[in-house]
Protein backbone atom coordinates (compact mmCIF):
# COMPACT_ATOMS: atom_id res chain seq x y z
CA UNK A 1 0.00 0.00 0.00
CA UNK A 2 1.25 3.46 -0.83
CA UNK A 3 1.69 6.34 1.55
CA UNK A 4 0.92 9.82 0.24
CA UNK A 5 2.43 13.17 1.18
CA UNK A 6 1.04 16.40 -0.28
CA UNK A 7 2.91 19.67 -0.66
CA UNK A 8 2.57 22.97 -2.46
CA UNK A 9 -0.34 24.52 -0.63
CA UNK A 10 -0.29 28.08 0.59
CA UNK A 11 -1.81 31.53 0.37
CA UNK A 12 -2.49 33.01 -3.05
CA UNK A 13 -4.49 35.93 -4.37
CA UNK A 14 -7.60 35.36 -6.44
CA UNK A 15 -6.63 34.85 -10.06
CA UNK A 16 -3.29 33.36 -9.13
CA UNK A 17 -1.89 29.86 -9.53
CA UNK A 18 -0.55 27.07 -7.37
CA UNK A 19 0.74 23.60 -8.11
CA UNK A 20 0.13 20.85 -5.61
CA UNK A 21 2.28 17.75 -5.51
CA UNK A 22 1.60 14.37 -3.99
CA UNK A 23 4.56 12.07 -3.51
CA UNK A 24 3.85 8.38 -3.06
CA UNK A 25 6.06 5.84 -1.39
CA UNK A 26 6.23 2.22 -2.44
CA UNK A 27 6.59 0.46 -5.75
CA UNK A 28 2.90 0.11 -6.54
CA UNK A 29 2.14 3.72 -7.46
CA UNK A 30 1.50 2.89 -11.11
CA UNK A 31 -1.22 0.41 -10.14
CA UNK A 32 -3.38 3.13 -8.59
CA UNK A 33 -5.71 5.66 -10.08
CA UNK A 34 -4.96 8.95 -8.38
CA UNK A 35 -7.12 11.85 -7.39
CA UNK A 36 -7.47 15.11 -5.58
CA UNK A 37 -10.30 15.95 -3.21
CA UNK A 38 -10.93 19.04 -1.14
CA UNK A 39 -12.75 19.96 2.02
CA UNK A 40 -13.78 23.51 2.80
CA UNK A 41 -14.59 24.57 6.38
CA UNK A 42 -17.94 23.19 7.47
CA UNK A 43 -18.40 21.22 4.25
CA UNK A 44 -17.97 17.64 3.12
CA UNK A 45 -14.92 16.40 1.29
CA UNK A 46 -15.57 16.45 -2.46
CA UNK A 47 -13.92 15.16 -5.59
CA UNK A 48 -11.83 17.67 -7.55
CA UNK A 49 -9.88 15.75 -10.17
CA UNK A 50 -8.78 12.22 -10.99
CA UNK A 51 -6.42 10.46 -13.34
CA UNK A 52 -6.40 6.82 -14.39
CA UNK A 53 -3.58 4.35 -13.83
CA UNK A 54 -2.34 4.84 -17.38
CA UNK A 55 -2.75 8.58 -17.27
CA UNK A 56 -4.91 8.39 -20.36
CA UNK A 57 -8.15 9.41 -18.67
CA UNK A 58 -8.81 12.42 -16.48
CA UNK A 59 -11.98 13.64 -14.81
CA UNK A 60 -12.75 16.97 -13.21
CA UNK A 61 -15.44 18.46 -11.06
CA UNK A 62 -17.47 21.00 -13.01
CA UNK A 63 -16.32 23.74 -10.65
CA UNK A 64 -12.67 23.37 -11.71
CA UNK A 65 -12.91 22.35 -15.37
CA UNK A 66 -10.75 24.53 -17.56
CA UNK A 67 -8.81 25.87 -14.57
CA UNK A 68 -7.22 22.82 -12.93
CA UNK A 69 -5.08 20.12 -14.55
CA UNK A 70 -4.14 16.81 -13.00
CA UNK A 71 -1.09 14.88 -14.18
CA UNK A 72 1.11 12.06 -12.99
CA UNK A 73 4.75 11.11 -13.29
CA UNK A 74 5.15 7.41 -12.56
CA UNK A 75 8.95 7.63 -12.73
CA UNK A 76 8.79 10.08 -9.82
CA UNK A 77 5.80 8.43 -8.06
CA UNK A 78 4.13 11.82 -8.02
CA UNK A 79 0.79 13.26 -9.00
CA UNK A 80 0.27 16.97 -9.55
CA UNK A 81 -2.61 19.39 -9.53
CA UNK A 82 -1.98 22.61 -11.43
CA UNK A 83 -4.50 25.19 -10.29
CA UNK A 84 -4.94 28.36 -12.32
CA UNK A 85 -7.36 31.27 -12.09
CA UNK A 86 -7.97 30.50 -8.45
CA UNK A 87 -11.15 31.74 -6.84
CA UNK A 88 -12.12 32.42 -3.25
CA UNK A 89 -14.31 29.28 -3.36
CA UNK A 90 -11.24 27.16 -4.01
CA UNK A 91 -10.11 27.72 -0.43
CA UNK A 92 -9.96 24.31 1.23
CA UNK A 93 -7.74 21.56 2.50
CA UNK A 94 -6.71 19.51 -0.52
CA UNK A 95 -6.21 15.79 -0.15
CA UNK A 96 -4.43 13.39 -2.43
CA UNK A 97 -5.98 9.95 -2.82
CA UNK A 98 -5.07 6.63 -4.39
CA UNK A 99 -7.67 4.10 -5.41
CA UNK A 100 -8.79 1.27 -7.61
CA UNK A 101 -10.35 3.68 -10.08
CA UNK A 102 -10.95 7.40 -10.49
CA UNK A 103 -13.10 8.77 -7.71
CA UNK A 104 -12.39 5.90 -5.35
CA UNK A 105 -10.12 6.64 -2.43
CA UNK A 106 -8.48 3.70 -0.68
CA UNK A 107 -5.52 5.68 0.65
CA UNK A 108 -5.46 9.33 1.76
CA UNK A 109 -2.71 11.85 2.26
CA UNK A 110 -2.67 14.19 5.23
CA UNK A 111 -3.87 17.22 3.27
CA UNK A 112 -2.45 20.60 2.36
CA UNK A 113 -4.15 23.95 2.96
CA UNK A 114 -4.93 26.24 0.03
CA UNK A 115 -6.18 29.70 0.88
CA UNK A 116 -7.28 32.13 -1.81
CA UNK A 117 -7.53 35.76 -0.75
CA UNK A 118 -9.22 38.71 -2.42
Amino acid sequence: QVQLVESGGGLVQAGGSLRLSCAASGRTFSTYAMGWFRQAPGKERVFVAGISRSGGTTNYADSVKGRFTISRDDAENTVYLQMNSLKLDDTAVYYCAAGRRIGVSDVWGQGTQVTVSS
